[in-house]
């Protein structure tokens, strides 16, 4: 094998810094923020070092409660495996080869991608497009390999699962988590399927990190998944917790659970469970049976955005909204921008929530997937809104994702019920008329100040 000097400073670099967090985080992180300098030549993380470092030497800033919380509930192999693969060959080498990769082809290369691997649910969860789904659609092993050796290729090191429920196909996901040790992989998973034998394996691969979909406490949750779903995610997380392995939640806040989820009461009780992070999304109206009183009322949306960013200063957990926070990320960041999705049959779509594809990677490779004409309406648009607390180009602006399916030529990847792009926008223009006032008088208050 040819001697390769850039990955020969790279490996000894990863070893450099896998150093600095075996132990001792309030001595050895600023260390590692010094180091992450020293290759972050384009400054592109330059504002996060002073904060960083900030928090370190802080023993009573919830931050740094949160990271020691890091060393104190995960297992050290498992810890130091996740860093490597994501603040290190996702953040730095990825990001350097996706930029590179960016300007040479002139398109979007993402930072993650959401994968279904399955159509197939154990559940039938209430306004939920999946439930809808032929359940007969899989990924074969073969072909989820290529899509992760194509992405690794273009410098993409996150990797995500969804479905169906994506644990249905367990044993090829810890297949592909032991081959691709060097990439994080997450599943959005309702947490039944999660037993004693699987945690085993979670330690087993070490790069493998599930997001536990909950409504609220037991009543809600139970609502949408069916009764019992809560009790079966309670045991889920005892055992995760028990092995010391690291996992999140996934919510889905609605018109019926917003002020449940966004309450001391049920962050306190899953941080407590073991929680280290907690993905939010609003509720949307796919599929075309989907069910419209659902969708959040303008006040709803603005509780949450308040709430997120009160537990930000009080709450030892990591918390990302979707949607609110695009102003942290310069708004929407679907069509490959920082993310896409593949669904179960192939079809590369620029969103988990945006069922509409013009190429399918059973036909294309990732690179013409991102060179097509739907990819790249979403790079020649983006951000679709001067406010970046209205990203979406479906919830918020209406009529710009009818515009960029009809200009690509894209078409509905619905499996059973194709829905026509204007059929869709129509469920949201009312919202989106609702809370452009909304986020107006938010983006005026805060949201300027991040830029």
């Amino acid at each position: 094998m040819a001697f390769n000097m850039k990955q020969y400073v790279e490996s000894l670099g990863a070893k450099i810094a896998l150093s600095y967090l075996d132990s001792d985080p309030e001595v050895n992180i600023p260390k590692l923020v010094r180091w992450i300098e020293k290759f972050d030549k384009k400054g592109v993380y330059s504002t996060a070092y002073p904060y960083i470092e900030k928090i370190a030497a802080d023993p009573d800033n919830v931050w740094f409660k949160f990271i020691k919380s890091l060393y104190s509930d995960i297992d050290p192999s498992v810890r130091k495996t996740i860093f490597r693969n994501f603040l290190l060959n996702s953040a730095i080498v990825g990001f350097n080869r996706r930029t590179e990769n960016e300007k040479k082809y002139d398109c979007n290369v993402p930072w993650a991608m959401l994968i279904d691997p399955t159509s197939a649910c154990n559940l039938n969860c209430v306004g939920c497009w999946a439930a809808e789904y032929d359940h007969a659609l899989n990924m074969d092993f073969d072909t989820l390999d290529s899509i992760i050796t194509q992405g690794k290729e273009l410098g993409t090191y996150m990797y995500l699962f969804s479905g169906g429920e994506p644990l249905m196909r367990k044993a090829d996901i810890i297949k592909l988590c032991a081959k691709h040790d060097d990439c994080t992989f997450l599943a959005f998973t309702n947490a039944t399927l999660i037993d004693d034998d699987f945690a085993e394996d979670m330690l087993r691969v070490k790069n493998f990190i599930p997001a536990i979909s909950v409504e609220g406490f037991e009543e809600e949750t139970d609502f949408r998944r069916g009764k019992g779903t809560y009790k079966a995610v309670e045991r889920a997380m005892d055992i995760l917790k028990g092995r010391k392995l690291p996992f999140g939640i996934s919510c889905c806040y609605t018109s019926k659970n917003t002020e449940n989820i966004g309450s001391d009461a049920f962050f306190d009780h899953m941080i407590e469970k073991g929680a280290k992070f907690a993905w939010l999304f609003t509720y949307m109206p796919i599929g075309v049976n989907a069910q419209t009183d659902l969708m959040v009322s303008p006040e709803q949306r603005e509780f949450m955005y308040r709430r997120i960013r009160e537990f930000r200063q009080t709450k030892p957990i990591f918390t990302m909204d979707f949607w609110n926070d695009a102003e942290y990320v310069g708004g929407c960041i679907a069509g490959g921008r920082r993310y896409l999705h593949i669904n179960a049959n192939g079809d590369i779509e620029p969103c988990a929530f945006i069922h509409y594809s013009d190429s399918n990677i059973h036909k294309k490779t990732l690179l013409e997937a991102y060179q097509s004409p739907l990819f790249m309406q979403y790079r020649a648009n983006q951000p679709f809104n001067d406010n970046l607390l209205r990203p979406c180009p479906l919830l918020d602006n209406h009529g710009r994702l009818t515009e960029i399916v009809e200009k690509s030529g894209a078409v509905s990847t619905d499996m059973l019920n194709r829905e026509n792009v204007r059929d869709l926008s129509s469920k949201c223009e009312k919202s989106a008329a609702e809370w452009a006032p909304v986020a107006s008088h938010l983006w005026a208050e805060h949201g300027r100040q991040q830029q």
